[in-house]
């Protein structure tokens, strides 16, 4: 009888301490509340419009009056004649910039940690980091005033030497190459911010450890800064993997051109062109809902992945 009374009394004193600790600390709660509020409007309602996928939606109808095909714009998305080609454009795109562009960012950290020099650090600092402000319509602005054929800079040491012009901007083997290289310009530096951070907290105990058992300046990054910072590591690499198939859509919809268009059709500027340009609305959202449940995928398998492997997960 005993325990019963017990087994019954222990969710009333567990809901007791738990309002216990928020009237004790509801100015902390009240700071998520706009947070939530946000995610709230922003991120979750707006799924109530994810049935649209599932419909032949029509304007004039609404969601709800509009007529349920199930499954049919995801079979017709599989079956359309471009499905391969959105489909390996965008994992290569994405592909490539991870391949190139994840690790720029922890080997320039490590060059600047190792630096002794706290005004040049500074200054390089400055330098890498300022891109990160420069809006996305100003980067592809710069690109094709550089890139221009007859005005631009690179045509310009180009043809000083003999060379001819090229279309950088409407050539479509150029397309990832520039958008991948314009990508690590400008955000390496804010990456970089992350993993100074990290490696900001290493204990200098173990580099002079390091340094009293002989080991050189490489080894001594090999073996304790790489190591320090490897659950860092691990967790952007966790969301980069998750977000494969999320590539920005303004970047590549501005370089985007008809002569370009084999390389720089990727699935958010097919979502645009579909939902926004032929008003094919369900079919669009079926396409974008697609996207969405591969992102979910990989993110949770990746960190499995990732926790069995090194003991470093999101969850």
């Amino acid at each position: 009888m005993d325990s019963i009374t017990s087994q019954v009394q222990q969710p009333t004193k567990t809901k007791q301490k738990r309002w216990s600790r928020f009237k004790r600390d509801y100015e902390l709660y009240l700071f998520l509340l706009p947070i939530i509020i946000i995610y709230l409007l922003f991120k979750y309602y707006p799924m109530y419009g994810v049935q649209i996928a599932f419909k032949d939606f029509s304007p004039s109808r609404g969601i709800w009056g509009s007529e349920w095909v199930g499954f049919q714009h995801f079979i017709d998305f599989f079956n359309s004649y471009n499905f391969w080609t959105v489909i390996m454009n965008t994992l290569s795109l994405s592909f490539l910039s991870l391949l190139f562009g994840f690790p720029a960012p922890i080997i320039i950290a490590i060059m600047l940690n190792q630096m002794l020099g706290k005004t040049y650090k500074k200054f390089v600092q400055t330098v890498i980091y300022a891109p990160h402000f420069i809006s996305t319509v100003v980067l592809i602005g710069m690109l094709n005033v550089f890139l221009s054929p007859n005005s631009g800079m690179i045509n310009h040491i180009i043809t000083m030497f003999g060379g001819e012009p090229i279309l950088f901007m409407a050539d479509e083997g150029w397309f990832r190459p520039l958008y991948i290289l314009s990508g690590i310009w400008q955000e390496t530096g804010f990456a970089t911010i992350i993993y100074l951070a990290a490696l900001a907290g290493v204990n200098p105990e173990l580099h002079e450890a390091a340094t009293m058992d002989g080991a050189s300046k490489w080894k001594r990054v090999l073996y304790v800064d790489i190591p320090s910072i490897l659950p860092t590591i691990v967790i952007l690499l966790i969301l980069a993997l998750g977000n494969i198939m999320s590539i920005g859509f303004e970047k590549a919809f501005l370089m985007q051109s008809d002569l370009n268009y084999a390389t720089s059709n990727i699935i958010p500027t097919y979502v645009y062109e579909m939902g926004i340009q032929k008003a094919q609305y369900s079919f669009s959202t079926a396409v974008g809902l697609f996207n969405s449940l591969i992102n979910i995928v990989l993110i949770v398998t990746v960190n499995r992945i990732a926790k069995k492997m090194t003991e470093t997960s999101l969850w």
